[in-house]
């Protein structure tokens, strides 16, 4: 009896994965076809085969639904610094943890996504929200790499200031009119900070 409630649950959950999928597919096809504001849900609804009520049980807004696709950076970035060398330097470690991680996200997919975040006022304010909980995911996993407080105050400082860096990578990735990945102008935003601590004016 438990081995068929445990199949009906494997396939409740694999039924909710790929609507989950069905729904955020069909989103963010019509968000680059037609624009984020010109979308509705009742368009991505009709779109993903599902009703405007059953599209609330898997997002809460048209938001949601683009953020949700950074849901991971969090875990992802952890697994980054829990590669590198414990005996790193804190930015050395942050630098490639993230460029590491950056590296994953080439091809028209990310940038799109990426773009469509920073040209939409309504997405920007929920994406600076996230930011800052990856700079607290950042320290933390560098502080347990390094096996420091967890509240160490110059992981936090590296933290804060290397997602500053990803931040500022990411515009420049998008302002670009090459085929480099964000972790080549990643490397190069670090390279700036360096140049710019040890300058002597």
């Amino acid at each position: 009896m438990q081995d068929v409630q445990d199949k009906i649950s494997g396939l409740r959950e694999r039924k909710r994965a790929d609507t989950h999928a069905r729904v955020h597919a069909a989103a963010m096809e019509l968000f680059g076809r037609k624009g984020f504001e010109a979308t509705t849900l009742d368009d991505i609804a009709s779109s993903a085969g599902v009703s405007r009520r059953s599209l609330f049980h898997y997002f809460a807004s048209k938001e949601d639904i683009v953020l949700s696709t950074k849901a991971g950076l969090g875990d992802l970035i952890e697994a980054a610094v829990a590669r590198r060398p414990a005996d790193e330097p804190l930015l050395t470690m942050a630098e490639n943890a993230l460029t590491d991680m950056a590296a994953d996200f080439q091809g028209p997919g990310p940038r799109a996504l990426a773009r469509l975040i920073h040209d939409t006022p309504a997405l920007r304010a929920g994406d600076q929200a996230k930011y800052e909980a990856l700079e607290g995911r950042l320290a933390l996993a560098m502080a347990t790499r390094k096996h420091l407080s967890p509240d160490d105050l110059q992981a936090r400082v590296v933290a804060t200031t290397a997602i500053g860096v990803l931040r500022m990578a990411t515009e420049t990735w998008l302002a670009s009119d090459d085929d480099r990945g964000p972790e080549v102008h990643g490397k190069a935003a670090f390279a700036a900070l360096r140049q710019a601590a040890t300058r002597i004016d």
